[in-house]
């Protein structure tokens, strides 16, 4: 019975893991420019990274390949968003500035 659980939970997790790619795939082509693509690009890829190696650490067991992968997880979640911040921060450097349409100006939303 347990062993039918884990497996559940995993093939949950797998599907939840794999819904995230397919939107942050969609965000990638649909959305307007560089920053929100990017940014739609590494917050679905932090949360999949978790859910999918998550399934797959419950498909393994306990075992060397669960510790293995958990290292890999760490790493992915260590560079995922360090590399995420390192090409907006170039492509900021390198003059691609956001759209006008998307910069809130001073005072912009606030309350009165």
């Amino acid at each position: 019975m347990t062993e039918l659980i884990l497996d559940v939970l995993s093939w949950i997790l797998l599907c939840l893991g794999g819904g995230f790619v397919l939107i942050g795939g969609i965000g990638t082509l649909r959305l307007p420019d560089f920053y929100t693509r990017l940014h739609a690009a590494s917050l679905t890829d932090t949360m999949a990274t978790i859910l999918i190696f998550t399934g797959i650490m419950l498909q393994a067991g306990f075992s060397l390949a669960a510790l293995k992968l958990a290292a890999i997880m760490l790493f992915l979640l260590l560079t995922g968003p360090t590399a995420s911040y390192a090409l907006a921060n170039a492509a900021l450097q390198s003059g691609l500035r956001p759209r006008a349409s998307h910069v809130r100006a001073k005072g912009e939303g606030e309350a009165a």
